[in-house]
């Protein structure tokens, strides 16, 4: 019986990386003018949002949150910047350079 529980939970797990793999979307987010291209965005969990920099100066992403933390490192002109968000909630998204950038992400289930 043990067994069989052990594979029912492998299982399991198999499928749900799999649909969190293969599910999972990428959203482009234009950064330009000191501001990010939305001000709010949806997305599912693990969801990818890249930052693609036009402006003509640098960019800092980072996300500072309970569940998740991320920091880029500086972004040139012309550079993009990937960040997944693996739990859901509603996360902000900042510029350290320009602290008047703001995005808000809600990431649903």
């Amino acid at each position: 019986m043990r067994k069989l529980i052990i594979l029912f939970v492998v299982l399991l797990i198999t499928e749900q990386l799999a649909i969190y793999a293969w599910g999972s979307a990428i959203h482009d987010i234009i950064q330009k003018g000191r501001a990010f291209s939305q001000a709010a965005i949806n997305i599912a969990r693990g969801d990818t949002l890249r930052f693609d920099n036009e402006d003509d100066f640098l960019h800092q992403i980072y996300v500072d949150a309970t569940s998740m933390h991320f920091e880029s490192n500086e972004q040139p002109p012309g550079e993009v910047v990937s960040v997944t968000f693996p739990s859901a909630g509603t996360f902000e998204v900042h510029c350290h350079i320009h602290p008047k950038m703001s995005l808000i992400v809600n990431v649903k289930q």
